[in-house]
């Protein structure tokens, strides 16, 4: 999967942004889209949306992995590129109240997301923990032009992959490839965080750990060049306010508020 946000959609963690060049460039959006494209001519598509952002796929049996789906879903102009499985998605659909028939995760996914921003009682963190399994996602509303993502921690294991880095023009890009990535964004590039979510208005936050902040880690690669950070949730500082819950609260607020 990919997704590439432009800078008036998404803003990339500074940290992530890597002052040192490397041989290999970063690349623009387009280009990169089209890279995407010719390495998987026959299993990929797309979609671009006016606003500055643009969602790829690949299906699964063109990349066939070990307990992994790869999905691309649409519905009411919310869009979700999902890698890997959930473990407990016939519990959330009953949760939902959906139809067990047609609902998939990365559908299960959309109507967890537009609970949040609509009407959930809880925080994001606590929605997303719900989820059992390992997982990789990245939902675009095109009606707010939010960017939500996620990655599972998957019980302590690395799990589904998903990299991410900051392209020419300093967009935003997202993928399970960690080649597409690296050819994309150059020295600018990082694995996503395990148990992180990152939301466009909010940043990036550990969903695991939602009291505790994020310290970025300089990363070194082969070579021995500085290149993008990781980030590590930091056990030694907390965020002192707690998340709002009540009937009040939506997407927004929720992630606001955690943020402070």
């Amino acid at each position: 999967m990919l997704a590439i946000f432009q800078k008036q959609v998404a803003l990339a963690p500074q940290e992530l942004n890597s002052p040192r060049a490397g041989a290999v460039k970063p690349k623009n959006p387009d280009e990169i889209l089209r890279d995407f494209h010719a390495a998987h001519p026959a299993d990929a598509f797309s979609t671009s949306f006016g606003g500055g952002a643009a969602l790829a796929c690949v299906t699964s049996h063109a990349l066939p992995a070990a307990g992994y789906q790869r999905m691309f879903c649409g519905l009411d102009d919310i869009f979700c590129v999902f890698l890997g499985r959930l473990d407990n998605l016939s519990s959330l659909i009953r949760q939902y109240g959906l139809c067990s028939k047609s609902t998939n995760e990365a559908l299960l996914v959309i109507e967890a997301y537009r609970t949040l921003r609509d009407r959930g009682p809880y925080p994001a963190d606590q929605v997303i923990k719900d989820l059992s399994g390992s997982f990789a996602f990245v939902v675009f509303d095109n009606k707010s032009g939010n960017v939500f993502a996620a990655r599972s921690n998957d019980d302590g294991h690395d799990g589904a992959p998903l990299f991410w880095g900051v392209a020419a023009d300093g967009s935003v890009v997202i993928c399970d490839d960690r080649d597409v990535v690296k050819r994309g964004c150059g020295k600018s590039y990082a694995p996503f965080p395990v148990g992180c979510m990152f939301h466009s208005e909010g940043g990036l936050k550990s969903f695991e750990h939602p009291m505790n902040r994020l310290k970025a880690m300089p990363r070194v690669d082969s070579e021995g060049v500085m290149c993008g950070a990781t980030f590590k949730v930091d056990t030694f500082t907390k965020i002192n306010s707690m998340p709002r819950v009540g009937s009040a609260t939506n997407w927004a607020a929720a992630w606001d508020d955690a943020a402070m």
